[in-house]
């Protein structure tokens, strides 16, 4: 019975993307990530981009370990794009439309949602 719990818990505890296909990125990521129209374009693409990025944010390293294929890339070119589309909205844009796809296909499962309090500013002296 225990490696039958188990072998339920493996199945339906999924692991965080560290790669996004290209066809993923450009159906359902790029429309909504806002590139410059101005100024020089990028030496590589969005894509490759995106995915440095989201190797950094599930690993966990500092963005100056990032080793980027043949050093494409510098890790602070990678971290500009990043906090460029944290500040501009495209984040933001992307995950709400994301939540609102899952809605809509009766996929969004709010019993698995968490909230986070490592980040909330708690007062000294605070009364219940």
């Amino acid at each position: 019975m225990a490696s039958k719990q188990l072998s339920t818990l493996s199945i339906r505890k999924k692991k965080l993307p560290i790669k996004v296909s290209r066809k993923d990125f450009n159906k359902y990521i790029k429309p909504h990530l806002r590139v410059p129209v101005k100024g020089p374009r990028a030496k590589i693409s969005t894509y490759k981009i995106f995915n440095y990025i989201l190797y950094v944010l599930y690993t966990g390293i500092q963005w100056r370990q990032l080793k980027t294929y043949k050093n494409e890339l510098h890790w602070s070119n990678v971290y500009k794009w990043h906090n460029r589309w944290s500040k501009d909205g495209s984040y933001q844009g992307l995950f709400e439309t994301s939540v609102e796809w899952l809605a809509e296909l009766g996929k969004l499962n709010l019993s698995v949602l968490h909230g986070d309090g490592s980040n909330t500013v708690a007062k000294k002296g605070a009364k219940d």
